[in-house]
């Protein structure tokens, strides 16, 4: 059994289906030079959902995400967050999203709140001292404020990098390869903390991972993104009803059959 190349658009969660859309992507395409690495992507992603946006390495997720932040401007089509265009509209966009990239950048001279602050001065947040409580506070790490993160380990790094994300309450957070270096029970935590995040403070989340069985737990939609294509979209509840037969979700990844 493989999936084939159709783009099943009416796949959205039950949940989101009278929801005003968080992401909108229609025609999606990015070149660098003369290297082409979107192919045309349309893709809506509803308020309220978790999307896990898998891929292998190289596929294009990251460039998709980067043209979402509006960190690159797209070649070709339209791309809409929160319902404002990443270039009309950037720094609409900017105020409205938070975002982890792969590999977090934090000032290891510096305590967790003294990093906090200086983002939350970045982004324009007024109760800088409020918003670093109850950032520390939501993530359960409230002891780590006063300890300089060059001692930190991955996962309290991590957890100070999704603290820095979420101080000025975005509507959608996005995180690339949130799991990459983290032992399992940082994956677990990390598990737990987007599903608090979506839950508890109704963000909408944008994961970008190549692990299918990282969002088994979390993702209410999915998305396989291969050679810069969208080939498959569809609930996550949906993908297990296709493939009961299957001994573990990345089983199910593999059988992709893309080319």
């Amino acid at each position: 059994m493989s999936i084939s190349r159709t783009h099943h658009r009416d796949a959205s969660p039950d949940k989101a289906v009278d929801a005003d859309p968080a992401i909108e992507i229609v025609g999606l395409s990015q070149s660098f030079g003369d290297t082409q690495v979107l192919h045309g992507i349309d893709l809506t992603v509803g308020a309220g959902e978790v999307f896990g946006f898998l891929g292998h390495n190289g596929s294009g997720k990251t460039t998709t995400i980067n043209v979402l932040t509006t960190l690159i401007k797209p070649t070709v089509g339209v791309a809409r967050v929160c319902g404002f265009d990443v270039l009309s509209s950037r720094l609409d966009v900017q105020r409205s999203i938070g975002y982890l990239p792969e590999n977090i950048r934090l000032y290891d001279d510096l305590t967790a709140s003294e990093n906090l602050c200086f983002f939350a001065k970045l982004s324009g947040v007024k109760d800088v001292s409020g918003a670093i409580d109850q950032a520390l506070g939501f993530l359960d790490c409230t002891e780590l404020a006063d300890r300089r993160v060059g001692t930190f380990s991955k996962g309290m790094r991590q957890r100070i990098g999704i603290a820095q994300a979420i101080l000025h309450q975005p509507a959608v957070l996005f995180l690339d390869e949130p799991t990459s270096g983290l032992d399992p029970m940082g994956v677990r935590q990390l598990r737990e903390t987007i599903s608090r995040l979506n839950s508890e403070m109704g963000m909408t989340i944008f994961m970008n991972t190549h692990l299918l069985s990282e969002v088994s737990r979390v993702c209410t939609t999915i998305g396989v993104l291969a050679e810069g294509s969208l080939i498959y979209l569809d609930s996550m509840d949906r993908t297990l009803e296709r493939f009961p037969d299957e001994a573990s979700l990345e089983d199910i990844y593999v059988r992709l059959d893309y080319r």
